[in-house]
């Protein structure tokens, strides 16, 4: 049986994968015979108060005195560098490139300037934080402000208002971002509790045209009934392919090509708005299997 594509991968060009090596994942992926790998590496603008014990230690440095987190810039000369690379080093491995855009509707000016210098394959989209007033916090702070259920609906309806202001990328990633933190003392997760807002979330995607990323890396119901510290993404060889990120992560631009992809390619599934409506199947079936994970 053919292995499919990894089509959401992060390196040490990610701010957060302090142990990444694109080098090492493409040997990984080369020895265990999938046919591609997406390097999308983050590309985050926001500034978050945070809690220091919510980070690893490698990513504390990052962290100032006064409990402010500004993510690195994205090195692009670096990291097309050391794509090409790669993909001299492994000739039979398709290496595309990619990126994860943190919150593109919020800052469509700078990334539009990236995607431009950048011509990346690949463009995830991606929601991990929410404001509260005139600030921007991460799960782990949102979930200490509001009330856990309140956390997941505003992030559900930020997803179309994400869809609608910004065209240029061609995958949602993780819409179940806020599950991943759900906080224990809030009891186990129920995603029927929130069907509506996923209907919503989900007609707006399969409205506009573009794909649903699913995750199946991780032991989902694991992180969301402990909580629990952000991690550093590791990047082990040793490992079938790296962990996904389990911390991190106005007008519209001008529109841009999309980043490519195809039906075959299983990490991302193009939407229908039967897909959306239809509780016994498409995306939404997977959430109902969660559920049953979870209790």
């Amino acid at each position: 049986m053919a292995l499919p594509a990894d089509s959401h991968v992060h390196s040490e060009w990610s701010w957060d994968a302090p142990d990444g090596s694109m080098e090492r994942t493409c040997a990984r992926a080369v020895e265990i015979g999938l046919p591609a790998v997406a390097f999308t590496e983050h590309a985050d603008y926001l500034t978050w108060p945070v809690t220091a014990s919510d980070f690893d230690e490698r990513l504390r440095p990052l962290i100032t005195p006064d409990g402010t987190l500004t993510p690195p810039k994205l090195n692009l000369n670096g990291y097309l560098e050391c794509l090409q690379q790669c993909r001299d080093r492994f000739p039979d491995l398709r290496i595309i490139s990619g990126v994860e855009l943190g919150e593109p509707h919020w800052h469509s000016d700078v990334v539009g300037k990236l995607l431009d210098a950048g011509q990346f394959e690949r463009v995830l989209g991606s929601l991990h934080s929410l404001p509260i007033g005139q600030q921007f916090f991460e799960m782990p702070e949102l979930y200490r402000r509001r009330p856990a259920p309140d956390v997941v609906r505003e992030y559900l309806a930020e997803i179309p208002r994400l869809i609608a202001s910004f065209e240029a990328f061609a995958v949602l990633a993780h819409i179940e971002y806020p599950v991943a933190y759900w906080p224990a003392q809030a009891g186990p997760f129920d995603p029927n509790s929130f069907q509506d807002e996923f209907r919503h979330a989900l007609r707006a995607l399969a409205d506009s045209g573009r794909a649903l990323e699913v995750n199946t890396n991780a032991p989902l119901h694991r992180r969301s009934l402990a909580g629990g510290t952000r991690k550093a993404e590791k990047r082990s060889p040793s490992q079938a392919m790296p962990t996904t990120r389990l911390g991190w992560r106005g007008a519209s631009p001008r529109r841009r090509p999309r980043s490519k992809r195809t039906a075959s390619d299983p990490a991302v599934i193009p939407m229908t708005s039967g897909d959306a409506d239809t509780m016994t199947g498409g995306p939404l079936r997977r959430l109902q299997e969660l559920a049953a994970v979870l209790r």
